[in-house]
Order: C-alpha cells, then sequence, then structure tokens
C-alpha cells in the first residue's frame, strides 16, 4: 500500500471519525490548503476502494467513510505496517536534523537526499531554513562541497538541542505508554526515541521514582519530564563516546542525588561527566529560584494577568478566582513562545475542533493574545492551546454538585502516575485528586478520606470503592470512569456527607485544618519581617559591601555563623542576571540553602541607590531565604509574595510604609489568596 505521510493522516482522520469531516477541517487540522485535501483525495478513494471501503463526498456535510467492521480494522493493520514514502516539510527538517546531531562526522547531500526520499535541492534548501535556529543553539552548520554536511559545536550543546527537539516533538504516551515494546510507526517518533535512548529513559524514571524521597523539592510535570529527557540524553551520548570536553566540567564536585543516582543504574562515568551531570541536575532539580517567581518569568506573569483580564472583561464572568488558569498558561506561554521565537513549528490536530466548539471564545482569545503579545506572530495553531486553558476553566468554573475526592495508586512510576493525574484533571476538572498512594496505603485509607480510589492495578478491595484504568486514558475509559461516577461513586455518597462538603471537595474539617497550616506559615513568616532603613556609605555602594551587614540585621544566630557562605550563594544568583523589578527602584534577592533553618523576609531601604551586577541599581532590597528542603505550603506561599511584587499597591506600600504596614498589606492579599485556594465564602 503506497501512501504518502499527509495521505496517511488524512486516512487515520477519516478512520477516527465517527460523523462527515468537511475538507476544511481535514485541511486545518493537516495544516495544508482545502485544495490540496481535494487533489489528495483523489488518489485516497481508490486506496479505499480497493480495501473494501467507500468514500462518502456529501455536499453540505463532508466526508466519511464506511465499511464493517471487519474490514476497517483489517485495513488499520495493513495501515500500520506501510512505509510512507514522502515526508512533510516539517517532518523532513526535523530528520535532518536528527540525521547530523547523531553523527560526529559529516554527510554527503547526496545520502540525506536518497533517505528521505527527495532531490539534493529540496535538501539544500531545508539546511537554508535550518541554519539560523542552529546558530541560535551555539552550533555551526558546515557545508562543503565534495565534503558533505555536519554540524560542529560543543557537546553540551549538541544534547541540549536533542533534549529540546524530543521535548517539542515527543508527548508523555510516547515518552512513558510505549512500555511494551510495541513498533513505532511514526518516523520522527522512532528516531527522538532513539536519541533519547528509551531504555535509559526507563530506568531513569524508575531510579528517580526510588529517590523521590532525597529531592529537596516537587518539580512541575513539565519540569520532570525536561529533566528525564536530559539526563537521558547525556546517558546515551556518553554510552556513544560523545563526551563533554574535560577542560570546562574537571572539578569532579557532585552532589548526593547523583551519587544515589548512579549507584542505582550501577554506572561509571569519567569526572568531567560528573560534573557535568551534577551540574544539570543543581540547574533542574535544585533550582534557587523554585523559592519564588522567577525574575525572568515576571513579564510572562504580568501578560498572563492582562490576557485573562481581557478575555474576563468580554466574558463578562471572573476568570482570575480560578488559579489552575493562571498557573497553566504561566508555565505553558514562556516554552511555547520561546519555541515560536527560534522558528520551531506548533502542531495542533485539535485546531479544528477547537474552533468549531469554542468559535466565539478563539476569537476573543486570539484578540487577547494580539494585544497583549503584539511583538510576536503567533499562530492559530498555539492560539488553539491557549483556548484549551481557557475552555478547561470555564468547565472548572461549571456548577458541580460536588467535587469527586480521589486517590490515585499507580505503581509503573513517577511518570505513568503523572501521566494519568494529567489526563484526569484534562478531561474530568470536577475531580479532585488528593494524593498519590501505593496500593499498600490506599487499601488501608479510611473511607471517609475519599469518594473514590483510581488504580491501574487490581486491589483487594470492593468495586464500588475503587476503578481500574490504564495510564493512557482512553475516550472509552474516560467514558467509563465518567460513568462509574455517576452510577456508583455519586450514589453512594450519603445525604450528610454531601451536605457537608462544599464544591469543592473538602469538608468543613479539611478545610480548617488547611487553614491552620496556611496560617501558621503566614504568622510565621510575617512575625520575623522588619523593614530597615539604612544610609549607604561614600565607598560602600556595591552589594557585596551591603550583604553581610544586611544578613546581620535578620538577627538570627545560625544566619550570621554560615554569612559567608550565604553571601556567596546570593552573589552567585544575583549575577544571574538583574533582579530588578522594571520600572521601580526595588530589586529582589533570594536564595535556598542548607544553612537556612526557616522560611525569611527582610526589606532594606537604601538613601541612596546601591550598585548591582550588569549596571543596574537599586534603592530598596527585597530579601526572601528558605531552606533547601522546604514544605510545600511556605514554598507557594513565598512564591505568591513573589507575584504581588507585580501589584503597584505592594511596591508603593514597600517604598513608604513602615513594618506594620508592610505587614497588614501582604497579610490581607494572602489572607484573600487563601480563602480562594479553600473556596471559603464567607
Amino acid at each position: 500500500m503506497k501512501a504518502s505521510t499527509r495521505q496517511r493522516r488524512m486516512i487515520e482522520m477519516l478512520l477516527d471519525q465517527k460523523q462527515e469531516i468537511t475538507a476544511a477541517d481535514i485541511a486545518a487540522i493537516v495544516g495544508t490548503s482545502t485544495r490540496t485535501v481535494h487533489r489528495e483525495l483523489a488518489d485516497i478513494e481508490p486506496l479505499l476502494a480497493a480495501n473494501g471501503i467507500v468514500l462518502h463526498k456529501t455536499a453540505g456535510l463532508g466526508i466519511r467513510i464506511e465499511a464493517d467492521n471487519e474490514t476497517l480494522e483489517r485495513f488499520k493493520q495493513s495501515l500500520d505496517q506501510t512505509d510512507s514514502f514522502e515526508y512533510t516539510g516539517e517532518e523532513r527538517k526535523v530528520l535532518v536534523l536528527c540525521r547530523l546531531l547523531e553523527h560526529d562526522e559529516p554527510i554527503k547531500l547526496f545520502s540525506l537526499a536518497h533517505e528521505l526520499r527527495v532531490t539534493m535541492p529540496t535538501v539544500s534548501h531545508d539546511l537554508d531554513e535550518l541554519e539560523g535556529l542552529i546558530i541560535k543553539q551555539g552550533l555551526t552548520l558546515v557545508r562543503k562541497r565534495g565534503y558533505g554536511v555536519e554540524i560542529n559545536g560543543p557537546e553540551e550543546a549538541k544534547r541540549h538541542f536533542i533534549s529540546l527537539l524530543a521535548f517539542n516533538h515527543l508527548d508523555d504516551s510516547d515518552l512513558f505508554g510505549q512500555f511494551k515494546d510495541q513498533a513505532v510507526t511514526n518516523p520522527i517518533t522512532a528516531q527522538l526515541l532513539d536519541m533519547i535512548g528509551k531504555e535509559h529513559f526507563k530506568r531513569l524514571e524508575h531510579a528517580l521514582w526510588e529517590l523521590n524521597d532525597d529531592w529537596p523539592s516537587t518539580l512541575s510535570e513539565s519540569d520532570y519530564t525536561r529533566l528525564l529527557i536530559k539526563l537521558s540524553v547525556a546517558l546515551t551520548r556518553i554510552e556513544h563516546d560523545c563526551l563533554v570536553s574535560a577542560g570546562k566540567y574537571d572539578n569532579g564536585d557532585n552532589i548526593p542525588l547523583l551519587r544515589s543516582l548512579l549507584d542505582l543504574l550501577d554506572i561509571q562515568l569519567p569526572i568531567e561527566e560528573k560534573s557535568y551531570l551534577s551540574q544539570l541536575l543543581g540547574n533542574e532539580a535544585f533550582p534557587e529560584s523554585s523559592l519564588l517567581i522567577h525574575h525572568d518569568d515576571m513579564p510572562t506573569i504580568e501578560g498572563v494577568k492582562r490576557l485573562i483580564r481581557y478575555v474576563e472583561e468580554r466574558l463578562h464572568m471572573s476568570l482570575m478566582e480560578d488559579r489552575s488558569l493562571e498557573e497553566g498558561l504561566i508555565q505553558h506561554i514562556k516554552p511555547a513562545f520561546q519555541r515560536i521565537s527560534v522558528g520551531i513549528a506548533i502542531r495542533n490536530p485539535m485546531l479544528a475542533p477547537i474552533k468549531k466548539d469554542y468559535g466565539a471564545l478563539f476569537s476573543i482569545v486570539r484578540s487577547g493574545v494580539q494585544e497583549v503579545y503584539g511583538h510576536i506572530q503567533v499562530p492559530d495553531e498555539e492560539i488553539g492551546y491557549i483556548v484549551m486553558h481557557f475552555g478547561a476553566s470555564l468547565e472548572r468554573l461549571k456548577p458541580f454538585p460536588r467535587k469527586i475526592r480521589a486517590v490515585l495508586v499507580c505503581t509503573s512510576g513517577i511518570g505513568s502516575s503523572k501521566l494519568l493525574a494529567v489526563k484526569i484533571a484534562k478531561e474530568l476538572p470536577q475531580i479532585d485528586l488528593i494524593g498519590h498512594y501505593s496500593w499498600y496505603e490506599a487499601t488501608r485509607l479510611p473511607p471517609s478520606r475519599y469518594d473514590l480510589i483510581i488504580s491501574t492495578v487490581d486491589l483487594p478491595l470492593e468495586p464500588d470503592r475503587y476503578i481500574k484504568l490504564s495510564p493512557m486514558l482512553t475516550p472509552e475509559e474516560t467514558n467509563k470512569l465518567r460513568a462509574y461516577i455517576k452510577g456508583t461513586t455519586l450514589k453512594k455518597i450519603s445525604p450528610a456527607l454531601a451536605a457537608d462538603t462544599e464544591a469543592s471537595g473538602q469538608s468543613p474539617m479539611d478545610r480548617l485544618l488547611l487553614l491552620q497550616l496556611y496560617s501558621g506559615v503566614v504568622l510565621r513568616l510575617l512575625d520575623g519581617f522588619h523593614v530597615h532603613d539604612l544610609t549607604l556609605m561614600e565607598g560602600h555602594e556595591h552589594l557585596d559591601n551591603q550583604l553581610p551587614n544586611m544578613l546581620s540585621l535578620i538577627g538570627k544566630p545560625y544566619i550570621e555563623q554560615n554569612s559567608a557562605k550565604i553571601t556567596a550563594q546570593l552573589l552567585a544568583r544575583e549575577q544571574q542576571g538583574s533582579l530588578v523589578i522594571p520600572d521601580t527602584e526595588l530589586a529582589l534577592l533570594h536564595t535556598r540553602s542548607e544553612w537556612i533553618e526557616e522560611p525569611l523576609l527582610a526589606l532594606y531601604r537604601y538613601d541612596r541607590p546601591l550598585k548591582l551586577s550588569e549596571d543596574a541599581e537599586a534603592r530598596h532590597l527585597l530579601m526572601m531565604l528558605g531552606p533547601l528542603k522546604l514544605d510545600a505550603y511556605s514554598l507557594e506561599l513565598l512564591s505568591e509574595i513573589s507575584a504581588m511584587l507585580l501589584l503597584p499597591d505592594l511596591l508603593a506600600v514597600l517604598e513608604n510604609d513602615d513594618t506594620a504596614g508592610i505587614k497588614l498589606f501582604i497579610s490581607k492579599k494572602l489572607e484573600q489568596y487563601i480563602k480562594t485556594k479553600l473556596d471559603w465564602r464567607e
């Protein structure tokens, strides 16, 4: 069976459709014109007919295929086993990059053209378009007649580029789902899985799961996946003798987590690779900036808030109360816009259905993005993803009788459990996942703590207490879960319990306990907060001159004992980039350290500007300090305080008010945040 990649995608789409789909919708999903779709259909129709499948084209309705189930299933199997003979332009470019990054010697242009089944001028044109992207990654494209083509540059830059391609073109189902070694038919997926080393990835995922208690902070889903990809790429490249330069990574310093990880994996590495991986883990798994929102993220946060307000005004409803919307957009927009800025195409196979189901919302969001992010040309594919965030928020804000409290049991690793959790949150936002447990822990939880157990394994429990699903959560399983909740879970909830449980899924006692936890953090933090008005002496205008005195003013003996070490950490963090809040005289100093025992907050106001790195200056400095291992509640509230620095009101209060006035302002804002978080109603 001969079919191009585009034709295969169109056929697969028609096979998945139960009703008619228009040529315009097919064109939007495939990324081509309606005219091209009609031309491809002319070639597809005889191919389908030869396999006993009828292609119906009805004016005003659309296109669909018809055959009995056995015929369709047989055709699907034959299609899966078919090698497509034509790649799309985007597929071709990714495969060219993969081939060049994979090899450390030049490849003949003829070999690339032969492998990709195109002419040499076509490959040459692809290389012209890719050269700018390659340069942006700190690499060089070498092209010489008679020599061939290759990518030159530092090994760490090549690893970063491979990781970026994998993160952009592989989804969770590719990374975490294919555990049974099924044949991968998509050429890009197969190539990238080979380059990141799927076996290394699986072993790393299980090893990090075992070392979960050694982590000082919880990574987000995307950060965790990115870390796994980077580690896996590094181990795969090392296996192929592609090593980092010994001169740059030769100090031999490696963190305890790396030593534990290498012991679990039973891997011996050269000293420079240990140093490289230590730096990688230090940047990704132990980010000091995870204490609060990084300065570089503040424009993203401000833009997201403006976009939400824009959509709110046009929908005439409040969306700011949905914290998941703001957090989701912040996590999504920054990396997405970075990909757009370096020329990586955005794929969105759901674009046509999104436009159809959320037409009005799509128009509003597109206008909002153009107003807020006018300096970036954002394609409709990316607008579609942003619309999905707003659509999910609208679903979450719909009134429900109550949320369903569910616990998750998944034994195949943290990646699989996170994959299932993400899919549940996306498909059924009314389910509140209150925790991940082992099967042993879950079977011993008091039934009053939860409404439902969702498990990927069989449990020794009554059928009305749990439902078994796969980590992939197929559409059929989503419907099964929805039906189970309606038919079993909701029916067994007693009226008394339902009356005592709010729509948030929390009982009054749950909320009081959480309120106590949050309040304790706020009280401890603000109790130790002080404002220090200082005079800047001549010859001591630089930050490094002032930090020892600033730390001593905190008044904690353990801070003074380790002042030099904490000062060095603060200076190292500050030298990574200016921490001055845009258009203000306020700078943010922050670090997390093993020498700090508790979260601390202090404000220093000088009579004239203090000199920072990169020619930056600030008259007011807000210092946030936290221990390396910090509980989730403290971390959350410190992050919220850092986000408040975008509020003009807080900036004015920090500049002019005394200690009591600043404490009052911050406490009111945190009270409002906690009430929203706990869905507290007066």
